[in-house]
């Protein structure tokens, strides 16, 4: 995965949520503690970060490498400029927990912001060497399968309906069984779409397996990049989210980042095929047009 998170506007917060699932206990306090205060842990050495988490020393460096850096040397490097940052002027975060009794206009104003900063962690942290070949296959592909459960399942929708109005072959799988049984026909040439944040749904994993082991070009779109659905994918697009509260868990606020990778996915698909996506369109356009007209039915 494209690292972005060493400079010093990356969202290295964003990173530790996303990463979190795959750690140690041990690791996670060393995470959080270089989130939560990156201008605190920068002054310190390993030996002195190893003793503020009550961890090791080993425990720091792999934390670190885990991160995307070759070394802690490069971590504290990169929270110093971090803090730098942060201490230049801009504004302070505002917090995001909504509670039971907050105002409307407070849950709009907290939602808006989680959401803007899921969709720039996102793309700060999406591979594009990865997404530039996940097009490319999904504009030559003979035919694309995309599975998905719960909200995941609409975003699969979502991805399959935009493939159809550009003329491309595409289908949405819920029902697990039928993605099975429809995973086993693919080949060498099609394309085969995970989509689950948790990265570990078995009726995700199972039509993929089936899929990767038939030659199908796979690709998993997961906020978990360590996750057990990457064994099977080609091609692996990391998706950030927000965090996670008892009002709002990882499932649903997971939707808007998919939502962006899936935009990508469908533009850059548009842009290779344009000479057949814009009449396409244009044709879909018009035929449903009538429906929108005053006094229509």
């Amino acid at each position: 995965m494209k690292e972005s998170f060493g400079s010093p506007g990356g969202s290295l917060a964003a990173k530790v949520r996303t990463l979190a699932p795959s750690m140690t206990r041990s690791m996670q306090r060393v995470a959080e503690a270089v989130a939560n205060d990156p201008a605190g842990c920068a002054a310190l050495t390993v030996t002195g970060l190893a003793e503020l988490t009550g961890t090791s020393e080993a425990t720091v460096v792999r934390t670190a490498r885990l991160l995307g850096y070759p070394g802690y040397r490069d971590l504290r490097l990169a929270l110093a400029g971090l803090a730098a940052q942060q201490q230049s002027g801009r504004a302070p975060a505002i917090t995001t927990d909504i509670a039971v009794d907050d105002p409307i206009a407070d849950v709009v104003a907290k939602l808006a912001y989680e959401e803007q900063q899921t969709l720039a962690d996102t793309a700060a942290g999406i591979d594009t060497v990865q997404l530039d070949a996940a097009v490319t296959a999904l504009a030559a592909a003979r035919r694309t399968d995309v599975y998905g459960i719960g909200a995941s399942g609409l975003v699969a929708q979502d991805l399959t309906q935009k493939l159809l109005r550009i003329g491309l072959i595409a289908h949405a799988h819920s029902d697990p069984h039928l993605a099975v049984t429809n995973a086993v026909q693919l080949r060498p040439g099609d394309v085969a779409i995970a989509i689950t944040h948790s990265g570990s749904t078995g009726d995700v994993i199972e039509p993929l397996r089936a899929a990767f082991e038939h030659g199908a070009t796979t690709v998993a779109i997961t906020g978990r990049p360590d996750s057990p659905v990457t064994q099977y994918a080609d091609l692996v697009l990391t998706t950030s989210t927000s965090r996670e509260t008892e009002l709002r868990p990882a499932a649903m606020s997971s939707r808007t980042s998919q939502l962006l990778v899936v935009d990508c996915l469908f533009v850059g698909v548009a842009q290779r095929t344009y000479e057949t996506a814009a009449p396409a369109l244009a044709a879909s356009y018009e035929a449903l047009a009538h429906r929108h007209r005053s006094g229509s039915r």
